[in-house]
Parts: C-alpha cells; structure tokens; sequence
C-alpha cells in the first residue's frame, strides 16, 4: 500500500499533463469541422480533473521512490492511459463498447496498431489523429517523457526510466543525468518526427494523412486514416519514405541521440545490434521477394521485390502497415515475416519483439555451448559492443526468453480454447505480444479484430501490455514477494 500512496502524486500529475495532449485532437476537429470537439474538451476535462484530485490528494506523501514504486508506477501509467483515452472514443462513436474502446486505445499506447474500427475514412478527423498521436506518444515512452519532467514533480527519476526503457542493459546511461538523457532521447524522436511530415507531405500526402503517418511510423505503430493502410496510397515514393523511416525507428535511439550528440556515424558502426538488423531484414526483403516472384504470386521481380520490401520492413519492425494482403501469400511468407518481428528490431528503438540484442546473446551462447562441449577446459568469454557480457545478463536473458515463450504458447492455447483456429489464435497471440498489430486468417492485414468476443478482446489487450513493458515488469506485481515489506 506503501508504494501506491507514494506514487500517486506522480500518476496525478501524468494525467494533468497528459489531459493537454487533447488540444491537439481538439485543434484538428476545430478545423475540420468533424463534431467531435465537445467529445476531447470533456475528456480534458475529466482527465485533468481526475489528476487534480488524485494529486491534491496524496501529494503530502510524496516521496523518491524506489525500484519497486517504479514497477507499479509503470504498469498502471500504461494501464491506465488507455482507460482516460477511451473517454473521446466512446462519446463520438457510440456502437463502440468499452471493451473494444480499451483495446483500441492499448493497441494505440503501446504502438501495436490492432484495430477493431473499420470504415476509418470516414471517421472523424480529430479521431484518427487522436489514434495516431498515442501512438506516437507510446513511442517514446510516456514514462520517459515523465522523467523529463521530474523536476516539476520533484522526485528522483533513475528507477522509473530503468523501468521503461528496453533491452537487457538497462544500466548504461548515455548521459551522466537521467533527466538529460529523456530530454535527449525526446529530441531525437522529435527531430526525425519533423523530417518524415514533410517528407510524406512533399511526397504526396495531405497535410492530416501525413502527420497521421508520420505519427504512426516513427513510433512503428501502424494506425492508418484508411481501411486500405498504407496501399491506400500506391506511391512507390511513400513506400520508400516510410521504409526508411520505420528502419530508422527500429535503431536504438540511444545511437541516433550520440550521433547527433558527436555529429559522427561511429556510434553506428559501434552498435553491435545495427548490422545485424539490416543484414536479417534486406535478406529477408530479397529472399521472400524472390519466392514471391518464383512461385508467381507478382508476374514481375521488381513488383514482387517492391511489394515484399515494404510488408517485411513493416512487419519485422513491428509498424503493421500494409499495401497487400500478404494473409493470401504463399504461407511460408507470412510465417517467416511473424517470426522476423520477435526480434528484428534493437534494443532502445520503438519496434518490439525480443529485440536483435537478446537474439545476439542468445546465439552466442548457443556457440559459448557448443564450444564447451567440444572443448570442456576452454574459457570462451562473451562480448557485445566491445564489452564483457556478465552470466547475470545472459541468465537474465535466458529467463526473459523463457517466459516469452511461455507468454506466447500459454496464451494461443487460451485463445484456440475460446473458439479461434490456431492460425488467427497464435497470429493474434505473436502480433500482440510483439506489438505488431495485424496476424493472419481472420486478424489478417485486410481485416480487423472486431470478429473476436469480449473475452478474446481482453487477453490480447493484457499481451499488447505484457509485451510493451518487457514481462518481468508487469508479472512482477503478481509475486507476492513485491507486496511484502
């Protein structure tokens, strides 16, 4: 009860700050015209009100907070974001239920980008951009935008961003002050948000399409203004653009931070994750290009090339954007591309999966193994970007992969239990748990989640949470080692 108290001030000053996000939705309808203004003023409203009390309330037990407070702290800022976010949605679309509004708004905050709306050109504006802009805020990290604001709240923000920030090596910090290191990271993601709207606009794209894009590609979230995703636009030039800017997303923002930071591509070529990645994703690209083309899915290689180009990067870097209906590809296609987005992504980026850092250390230690077998007095010690890989990281790994297996197996089994056939049940499973978005057969990119029950619709809202904030955060609260003193 402890840390509830202590963190509560923190939560109500997110939900006070968070509520402003509203203007911009509010900005977008004002101009369109679209009538859902009303709806995201009292939503602000009700969101800043709900902050005031809940810190009016517990601000005198404000205190720093400890490793354990920032789990807590964590999971119920991602929990319940989408909670105060469903406020807009139910009011301007009244056939959504709250079930389905929830799921909407988790899939937006943690950049997953399932969907249950259809009819998405002819909702209003202000909605899509609303969709688009948690995305992007999920994108960087609403906790880490928090600790950029930490001396307006006032507490120690090292354990919170700890908590937040993905890959294995939490511990290394790129500058010696936590604070400057949010501010820093959210620099970067705003830099390159700025470049990629006026590349989508200069391309081709309206001014409301191309912030949505932009939005939803650099936070590899997905949401589109269109049923048709990103096909809607046939441009082989936007295809390029997003490509381009979903892998940039993919890198570890950490590396864009110190290459803008030395103005020198060297924390490029000292990333370990970096090469790696552009090795698995442009051979896949060739490679599923290629079957594509043989087994005469595109009567031309460049169609199939350009076709296949844009849905792996999309779907390896966990974006979800489509311009075919790769559900109706030869299967190994599909399959292949589920499996590249577990962990094609690195460490510090928007994308999810395991990420390319823990499928390194994993293979390594698959070597490290096989080396001991053949050679049982050798000491093959493991190294990545230049630095010892301690056993308590690679045991930590090991752990993570385990209970992301399990994550995954456990919960296509619950899925299939409920009435789905294995494809949509393991697809739906792997997209959410990976922060994809679409899956196959009846969640396939042509079509959306609204086919699922309610029951269905919660598991998969509780797997986009898991997989966002990396297991071991979220199950954590579970123990009841964590609720005793």
């Amino acid at each position: 009860m402890s840390s509830v108290i202590a963190i509560a001030p923190i939560l109500g000053m997110v939900a006070m700050v968070m509520s402003l996000t509203h203007l911009v939705p509010i900005t977008i309808s004002a101009i369109y015209g679209d009538g859902a203004t009303r709806a995201f003023e009292l939503s602000l409203l009700l969101n800043f009100g709900i902050g005031l009390i809940l810190w009016l309330a517990t601000r005198r037990h404000r205190r720093d907070i400890t490793p354990r407070d920032s789990m807590l702290l964590v999971t119920l800022l991602w929990a319940g974001g989408p909670l105060l976010a469903t406020v807009p949605m139910l009011l301007t679309l009244p056939e959504l239920t709250f079930s389905r509004a929830y799921f909407e708004m988790m899939s937006g905050i943690t950049t997953t980008g399932s969907t249950v709306l259809s009819g998405l050109d002819h909702l209003p504006p202000s909605i899509n951009i609303w969709r688009g802009l948690l995305q992007w805020l999920g994108g960087i990290g609403i906790v880490v935008m928090v600790v950029a604001l930490l001396p307006v709240l006032g507490v120690g923000g090292r354990q919170i961003l700890k908590a937040e920030t993905p890959g294995p090596m939490k511990d290394a910090n790129l500058t010696a002050r936590v604070t400057e290191t949010a501010k820093g990271l959210l620099k970067v993601y705003i830099i390159f948000s700025l470049i990629c709207l006026l590349a989508y606009k200069a391309a081709g794209m309206n001014w409301l399409d191309a912030l949505m894009h932009t939005f939803t590609t650099i936070s590899t979230g997905g949401f589109s203004t269109h049923d048709a995703s990103f096909g809607f636009f046939e441009s082989p030039v936007l295809e390029s653009i997003a490509i381009f800017f979903m892998l940039v997303a993919a890198v570890n923002f950490g590396s864009h931070f110190m290459v803008l930071r030395t103005l020198s591509v060297t924390p490029y070529k000292a990333d370990a994750e970096i090469g790696w990645a552009l090795l698995v994703l442009l051979g896949s690209c060739a490679g599923i290009g290629t079957y594509l083309f043989w087994l005469g899915t595109y009567p031309e290689f460049l169609t199939a090339l350009r076709h296949a180009a844009f849905n792996v990067v999309s779907v390896a870097t966990s974006t979800g954007y489509a311009t075919q209906d790769y559900n109706l590809w030869p299967i190994g296609a599909p399959l292949w591309m589920l499996f590249l987005v577990s962990f094609a992504s690195c460490s510090g980026s928007t994308g999810g999966g395991i990420k390319m850092v823990r499928a390194l250390i994993l293979c390594r230690q698959v070597y490290r193994e096989l080396t001991r077998i053949a050679h049982p007095a050798a000491i093959t010690p493991m190294k990545l970007r230049g630095m010892l890989v301690e056993n308590k990281i690679i045991l930590a790994v090991l752990a993570f992969l385990f209970i992301y297996v399990a994550t995954i197996v456990s919960l296509t089994f619950v899925m299939v239990a409920s009435g789905l056939d294995v494809i949509t049940g393991f697809s739906a499973v792997v997209a959410c748990v990976n922060n994809l978005g679409p899956g196959l057969n009846e969640v396939g990119p042509a079509t959306t989640f609204s086919g699922l029950n309610d029951f269905q619709i919660w598991v998969l809202s509780g797997a986009m949470l898991v997989g966002r904030l990396e297991f071991f955060t979220v199950l954590v609260l579970i123990t009841p080692t964590f609720w005793r003193k």
